[in-house]
């Protein structure tokens, strides 16, 4: 049966999109399954991992459902990757195969992509015939560069892993890239759950900014609050302890 598994290791949450027959296509209810896997995990964990059922990342949109579908049913196409980009936690992609057409939008929602030996990232519109949505244009262009989106969009070039890290669009090539995003995410597993939070807020904002007097003044308040929590005294008292240990 296809659905969206969601399970826990700690802090960190791991979303698998499961329906390996048709390599995790994302159909109407798997997108709204994903949307409300991610909600879920925003509650339960400080970060997010995405990845799909071997062999295969994401195949792209369901095209049974895509042929049919209008303003509507296309809003709930992005329903899944677009929970995925607009999450409150840092979110992964262990990128295992093929992310093709709105599979690429899933793994471009994510905040860092890890790429496996067999991972493709394909936009795929154009042999289609279909012009790219869920803003996969401006996600593409602002993670690597014009030159490559307009490869990849317009002139259909597919990246492998090696060539995906090259240009910026996977952060690393892993032999297991879930494992490797598990590693990864430990570090905000294991942070207080409301700075993780606020951090990630942060950078949205000063993502936006061009003068680093603005980057300066956002971060000021927030700072000056995690110095005023009990984690921050605590993790400074053991701190100090190890040192005076030493």
């Amino acid at each position: 049966m296809a659905e969206v598994l969601l399970e826990h290791n700690d802090s960190i949450a791991v979303i698998t999109i499961n329906d390996p027959e048709r390599r995790n296509a994302l159909t109407i209810d798997l997108s709204q399954q994903l949307e409300d896997k991610v909600k879920q995990a925003e509650q339960e964990a400080n970060a997010l991992i995405i990845t799909g059922a071997p062999p295969g990342f994401c195949a792209g949109a369901d095209l049974t459902q895509l042929g049919s579908s209008k303003d509507e049913g296309l809003r709930n196409i992005y329903r899944g990757f677009l929970a995925v980009a607009n999450a409150t936690i840092p979110t992964i992609a262990a990128v295992n195969g093929a992310a093709v057409g709105a599979g690429l939008n899933l793994a471009l929602a994510a905040d860092v992509r890890i790429a496996g030996p067999k991972a493709r990232f394909d936009a795929r519109f154009l042999q289609l015939g279909i012009h790219p949505g869920g803003g996969m244009t401006w996600m593409l262009q602002k993670i690597t560069n014009a030159q490559t989106a307009t490869a990849m969009t317009l002139f259909g070039q597919i990246l492998d892993a090696d060539q995906a890290v090259a240009c910026n669009l996977a952060y690393a090539k892993a032999e297991d890239p879930l494992a490797v995003a598990k590693e990864l995410a430990k570090a905000a597993a294991e942070a207080p759950g409301a700075l993780v939070r606020t951090i990630k807020a942060t950078m949205r904002k000063t993502d936006a900014m061009h003068d680093h007097a603005d980057a300066v003044e956002t971060e000021l308040r927030p700072q000056v609050a995690s110095i005023d929590t009990p984690e921050f005294a605590a993790r400074l008292a053991a701190m100090k302890a190890r040192i005076s240990g030493r």
